[in-house]
């Protein structure tokens, strides 16, 4: 059986060029769809639908598979999509004669275990609904109906997709726990708990005092979370909410997206970063950990980590912290304005840009697991699926969808499941990440607080900042 390419070759940049030079387009239609220089660039539903479906003597190209299955829940549900697949396979073509059908279905039979295959194991999620499990195992059943040998592989395509949803499952759970075991945590309240914090064990610096570990665990969360998102999370969001989608489903165990998951992560690290730095009493503590954190941000710039990397930024980069002058003219920070510079959001972000270019065409031509590691800035790689959906019209006006729009979101997604497949090189620390998972962190206004305790207030504005806060959080 064919096996699925790997995502980073699904998609070659050139088709989706709209440069043409000053040579005139040839536009054609066949059946409801509408070409442009051979490149499928809109259609009918029904006949982008039709491209899917494998015939005896045809089967999609696995870049139309993946671009269809990805935005196809923008105009219906994958069940639905699953059932009229399956019909067009199937019953659409039967003519009564149990030979010919039972020919008919062995000799397509191997492609649609193949379509079916690369469904489950790039869009897994979908299967959750029992519906969609349904359809599954009914689909299994016709097959044997013609041939012994599609009937097993369809067994083993299901089997290999349980033991998927049940790993998926289980991540979700400890997810769950993890927020669960640090909400039950007592919050360090400013002053009182800090010196105790500070000589605590689990004190940071005390924990793990090599930048280049430290960031080694960052990239094992990192990619851990990464992995399990689910490529259809991306157009979610976009997808109007139907009827439909009320059914009971597996769908409808999920209190947040894995997506969302992993934005979480972002904010607590910034948060952890942030109250590493306030929490030690003495200043010449605080420098130690502030330029910890900095050569942290520099090993994770040299993993290809520009999500720890910016969230690290952005925690150093807080009011509570930044007010720390003192505490900053005791470090040197030249390293650290190289990193802010990367990552200067200025001009679209174009360094940044240009870095994760340099990183993923690395990634393209490593020879080790670890070369091979890109981990984008999560919330910009999100911002710019965003304004694509919201720059290009999901159909056009004469009624027909906007494939060109899904090409190009497809390729983004595409090359973010290259990277989310790289198994991280790194040997685990499970004291550092259990402390970076549950560690308690402060809030908003216990920063406030702590980074005053730490460094006096300046004006009568912040004494009475700090006076209010103090009254405000002795009553917690």
């Amino acid at each position: 059986m064919p096996q699925t390419t790997p995502y980073s070759s699904k998609f070659n940049p050139s088709t989706y060029s709209s440069s043409h030079g000053h040579r005139q387009p040839v536009e054609e239609n066949y059946g409801g769809l509408h070409y442009r220089d051979n490149k499928l660039v809109s259609g009918s539903l029904e006949a982008l639908i039709q491209l899917l479906v494998p015939t005896v003597d045809y089967y999609p190209d696995r870049s139309y598979i993946f671009t269809f299955l990805l935005s196809s829940r923008l105009f219906l549900h994958p069940f639905e999509l699953m059932s009229r697949v399956c019909y067009l396979c199937v019953d659409h073509h039967r003519v009564g004669d149990p030979q010919t059908d039972k020919k008919r279905i062995r000799e397509i039979a191997p492609k649609i275990v193949q379509l079916l295959t690369e469904w489950t194991e790039t869009f897994p999620y979908d299967f959750r609904d029992e519906r969609m499990m349904r359809s599954l195992k009914e689909m299994t059943h016709r097959l044997a109906f013609g041939d012994e040998l599609s009937r097993r592989a369809m067994q083993r395509l299901i089997q290999r997709l349980l033991r998927k949803l049940t790993t998926l499952g289980q991540y979700e759970e400890s997810l769950a726990t993890s927020s669960a075991a640090a909400a039950a945590i007592d919050r360090p309240l400013a002053l009182k708990s800090k010196q105790q914090l500070v000589r605590r064990e689990e004190c940071v610096l005390n924990l793990c005092d090599d930048p280049f570990v430290f960031a080694q665990q960052l990239t094992h969360i990192e990619m851990e979370r990464l992995s399990y998102i689910g490529p259809e999370e991306f157009v979610r969001a976009f997808a109007q909410k139907r009827p439909s989608d009320n059914h009971k489903s597996f769908f409808s165990k999920r209190k947040a997206s894995n997506l969302e998951a992993y934005v979480e992560w972002f904010n607590r690290l910034s948060y952890l970063t942030a109250t590493e730095i306030c929490m030690p009493v003495k200043k010449k503590h605080r420098a130690r950990v502030l330029e910890f954190f900095i050569d942290v941000a520099q090993e994770c710039f040299n993993i290809g980590n520009f999500n720890s990397l910016m969230a690290i930024i952005t925690g150093m980069n807080m009011n509570p912290v930044s007010r720390l002058k003192k505490t900053w003219n005791k470090v040197n920070t030249d390293k650290f304005d190289i990193l802010v510079h990367q990552m200067d959001p200025s001009s679209n972000f174009y360094n940044y840009r240009t870095a994760l270019r340099g990183a993923t065409q690395r990634s393209s031509t490593a020879h080790t697991s670890q070369e091979m590691i890109v981990i984008p800035f999560f919330s910009l790689f999100i911002k710019d699926i965003y304004f694509l959906n919201e720059g290009c019209v999901n159909r056009l006006p004469n009624g027909q969808i906007n494939f060109e729009k899904f090409w190009e979101l497809a390729k983004q997604v595409s090359e973010f499941l290259s990277w989310r497949q790289v198994i991280c090189p790194f040997e685990r620390d499970r004291k550092t990440l259990q402390y970076l998972i549950s560690a308690p962190v402060f809030i908003e206004d216990e920063l406030q607080l702590a980074s005053y305790e730490s460094e006096g207030p300046e004006n009568n504005l912040e004494r009475d900042t700090r006076r209010s806060l103090r009254s405000s959080l002795s009553r917690m």
